[in-house]
């Protein structure tokens, strides 16, 4: 697949929304070209040499406003209560710091690790913040704190994608995978930002439903797809889920193969469709950095077994070129499937993925 520089820089799935598409070629600076060109060279040169080589600087990154969740989602850890690592909210002026030191080559700033991003109560400010440092913004939100007054903050903060999180069009299909949440509060914040953005006349954010494929709630695809017309979202996009104890089946793998992660095999076990080759894009394009300001490879690393560095200590510079860096890149293209969070990962062999 040929690349545009659009797709490239973002690390993700293409907006097929022209004024989206638009809106992230806006924030492409002479700079930010010249260090995606580098990370993108040398992602192909690591492919080539079997070396981990790293000219650039990350071009998308994700930031964890908090690990805090109003709900008890079963395959996450913030819903479960499960977190082996502190937790925490991520402090205003630690953030800032690091914007500062990484805007001009940043490109795609993900406000979304673990955790309910709107229940840190910077997290607004900090969204206007890199919006100021022409980032492209973007957060993951089960919409039930866009009440009038934050969805109008939200449209006047400047993000730039909204992901609302829809698993379900009935109440008693939306609460068994969203345990604890109530639709109608989705859906009401859904026509609110949809309310305030046409009141402030603002293209921005790009807000699409999305909507996680498990068997309890696959048969109403096409019925989430025009509750979204009818409330004005922009789109809807579909996610396979991650289940962790999948080998001996699991309820929640859906019967429509395209959603699922995981095939069947002939002794009635299951495994992941994907294969794992021995490299990943994301190890050089991108990066999460833990509310507490710890940098781990990729979202597969829900507790931050990986520690690749600690921003509280170091530069980002520092982290990004270090030993420990380097030696997980290596490991990685050495022997991808003897690491344990690639070991359930559905990306990484691809230069574009679904964020």
């Amino acid at each position: 697949m040929k690349l545009s520089p659009a797709r490239t820089f973002a690390g993700i799935m293409p907006s097929v929304n022209l004024n989206d598409s638009l809106n992230l070629l806006q924030k492409l600076s002479f700079r930010r070209f010249l260090n995606g060109m580098k990370v993108l060279s040398s992602f192909y040169i690591s492919r080539w040499t079997g070396k981990p080589i790293q000219w650039g600087l990350p071009f998308s990154i994700s930031f964890e406003p908090t690990t805090s969740c109003n709900l008890r989602c079963p395959e996450c850890p913030s819903g479960l209560r499960a977190f082996t690592r502190p937790t925490g909210m991520l402090e205003k002026d630690f953030f800032t710091k690091t914007i500062d030191e990484l805007h001009q080559d940043l490109m795609y700033l993900i406000f979304y690790f673990q955790g309910e991003p709107y229940l840190n109560p910077d997290f607004l400010d900090m969204v206007k913040y890199a919006s100021s440092k022409k980032i492209y913004t973007a957060t993951s939100t089960n919409a039930h704190y866009l009440n009038d007054e934050n969805a109008r903050r939200t449209i006047e903060s400047g993000l730039d994608r909204l992901i609302i999180s829809i698993d379900g069009t009935t109440q008693d299909v939306y609460q068994q995978y969203r345990v604890g949440g109530k639709l109608e509060k989705v859906l009401e914040g859904a026509r609110n930002i949809v309310k305030w953005k046409k009141q402030l006349g603002s293209k921005t954010p790009y807000v699409f439903f999305q909507f996680l494929v498990v068997k309890p709630n696959e048969h109403q695809i096409e019925d989430v797809q025009r509750l979204a017309k009818e409330i004005g979202v922009d789109d809807v996009r579909f996610k396979t889920a991650q289940i962790y104890d999948f080998k001996h089946g699991n309820p929640l793998i859906p019967t429509i193969d395209k959603y699922a992660r995981y095939k069947k095999n002939e002794d009635g076990t299951y495994s992941i469709k994907n294969a794992l080759d021995n490299h990943c894009w994301k190890l050089w394009h991108a990066c999460v950095i833990s509310w507490d300001g710890l940098v781990v490879p990729c979202c597969f690393d829900k507790d931050a077994d990986h520690k690749l560095g600690d921003l509280k200590k170091m530069s980002f510079r520092e982290v990004w070129q270090s030993d420990t860096y380097r030696q997980f890149r290596a490991q990685l293209m050495s022997g991808r499937k003897n690491i344990d969070i690639c070991a359930n990962c559905s990306e990484g062999t691809r230069v574009w993925s679904e964020a």
